[in-house]
């Protein structure tokens, strides 16, 4: 009799910081996908974005902790933290293949990524190999994405919202506790993050 792998979605991206938005669209794909977990994968560096606001590694890497707690269906992964920088997708999900032979990688992409999915390093591997999971976002199209071999769409809630506005509101002096994770609100007040006062 064969064990059947483990189905995990990658979710890579900054989080800087971690908000609603994307735990909810993790929870949902966990939950109503076809996968067993999501890991949300802490990216160092986005090769396509120059971020001068970026939180360092260490406090986006316990914000996410925080967000994630102790869920079942969720888990921190921080691999690109030991990688060369800037990380790029195709090598994360190698090295994870490499780390986790028993596992099935799927990379989780929003609609936004997937219109510039053809510019990443290696998309055509990316998708042959793990498959490509897309989830809508507001203003962008998935249009191609059913017909795309290795591609599935899901319609998971479309949540308008972004870490810039996020760090704009807190730096503003706006009490954003209610559209972050349970705890991390409280941790950047309490770590000065994103031009935030005590």
């Amino acid at each position: 009799m064969s064990v059947q792998r483990k189905r995990i979605g990658i979710m890579g991206g900054s989080y800087n910081p971690v908000h609603a938005g994307h735990m909810i669209v993790a929870s949902y794909i966990a939950q109503w996908g076809v996968l067993d977990e999501v890991w949300l994968t802490l990216s160092p560096q986005n090769p396509f974005k120059r971020n001068l606001n970026l939180a360092d590694d260490a406090h986006r890497l316990e914000m996410l902790r925080i967000a994630v707690g102790s869920s079942p269906f969720l888990r921190v992964c921080d691999v690109e933290l030991s990688m060369p920088r800037p990380s790029y997708t195709v090598d994360t999900l190698a090295r994870l293949s490499e780390m986790y032979p028993d596992c099935d990688f799927r990379l989780i992409v929003g609609a936004d990524n997937w219109e510039s999915f053809g510019k990443w390093r290696s998309p055509d591997e990316i998708v042959s190999r793990h498959g490509l999971i897309v989830y809508p976002r507001p203003g962008y199209s998935t249009d191609g994405c059913e017909d795309t071999p290795g591609v599935t769409c899901v319609e998971a809630p479309q949540v308008e919202l972004s870490s810039t506005f996020i760090r704009d509101a807190i730096a503003a002096g706006r009490d954003m506790n209610f559209f972050l994770p349970p705890g991390v609100y409280q941790y950047i007040i309490e770590n000065g993050l994103y031009g935030s006062v005590q």
